[in-house]
Formats: C-alpha cells, structure tokens, sequence
C-alpha cells in the first residue's frame, strides 16, 4: 500500500461487490423448485405478491422480474407466507426440499471476524435459533453445515460483516443428490 488512504480503502473493499458478483449470487427465496421456473414465470407476474407477504421484508425484484433474498436486514423465518400467495405456483408449500433449507451455504471469513482476532464476540451466534454457530472455546466460531438452514439472520447481526454465503443450484428433484449435501440443492459450478 503507498499510503493512508489504500490502507483504508482495503477496509471497504470486502463491503463492497461489484454487480456481476450480485448477480452471480442470487439467493432465492424458500420454496422454489427450479431456477428455470423463476426465470419464466415471475417476470410476468404482476401482483410481486411474495414480496408484499414477506413480514422480515426481505424479498426483493430484481431488473429481470425475479425475486431474491437480501440479508442486510434481517432473515428468512420459513413462515410459509410468500409460498401461500404465490399465484404462478414458483413458490409453493409442495416443494418440501426447499422449505426447510434455502439454497446457500454460510461461511464466516476468518480474517474479517473480530472473535477469531482475539474481541469477545457472539453478534452472529444470537440471533441464529437452529444453534447452527458453534464456538471453538470463547473464540474462533465455525457455522455446522448439518444444522445452518441458511435463514440468514446472522449476515445482518456481524458488525464486520464476516459471514458471507454461496448460492447453490436450486434442484427440483434430488435423484443423484451429491453425497453430503442437504436435499434440494446442488453446488454451483
């Protein structure tokens, strides 16, 4: 760095994603089937009756039409409502691979969380009801897989905004589920 100001704007650059990582990272709300149902069913919906129904107000439309998930606030609660009003059937109360788990995977950045530097910290454990952020000692948290339903209420809750997820491929059926990952969803490549 050649001075104050790089140093400091390293700080911001993790805050920070450029629009083509927000639109690789696509979070869909719970519920849905398949990507491709969302791309050809929602752009013409006109009523967006998800987002009116979400109560944590956490569903957005994106410019295509789609909606998806933003943790900057709050979380998922997997209440049921945004599939109880869904009128094209995307999101529908029958697709019960999707309604227990959203499909992402959380990690918490070792170098940006402030407990694995040494600071008493437990903003993400809090709020995360599944007890899904276990804490090695007083220190150093880890998120289990087994347990994370991806709800995503820690995200808002980290004050250096440590914890980050990766969006897995939405499955509408699980036939050839790869081992070791929750039903319904698949990585992405």
């Amino acid at each position: 760095m050649t001075n104050r100001r790089d140093f400091f704007k390293s700080f911001a650059k993790p805050l920070v994603k450029s629009e083509e990582e927000m639109t690789s990272s696509l979070l869909r709300p719970p519920y849905g089937s398949t990507e491709s149902l969302f791309q050809s069913e929602c752009p013409s919906c006109e009523s967006k009756a998800c987002v009116a129904s979400c109560d944590e107000k956490i569903i957005f439309i994106t410019k295509d039409g789609t909606p998806i998930l933003d943790f900057s606030k709050n979380g998922c609660t997997l209440c049921d409502a945004c599939a109880e009003v869904c009128e094209a059937g995307v999101l529908s109360l029958a697709n019960t691979e999707s309604a227990t788990r959203l499909n992402a995977v959380f990690k918490i950045s070792l170098d940006a969380c402030v407990a694995h530097h040494g600071v008493i910290c437990h903003s993400c454990k809090e709020p995360c009801i599944d007890d899904a952020i276990l804490f090695n000692g007083m220190f150093n948290p880890v998120i289990d897989d087994e347990k994370c339903t991806a709800c995503g209420f820690c995200i808002s809750r980290c004050p250096t905004q440590a914890i980050d997820f990766r969006v897995m491929e939405l499955q509408g059926q699980t036939h050839g589920q790869p081992q070791g990952q929750p039903q319904g969803i698949a990585p992405t490549v």
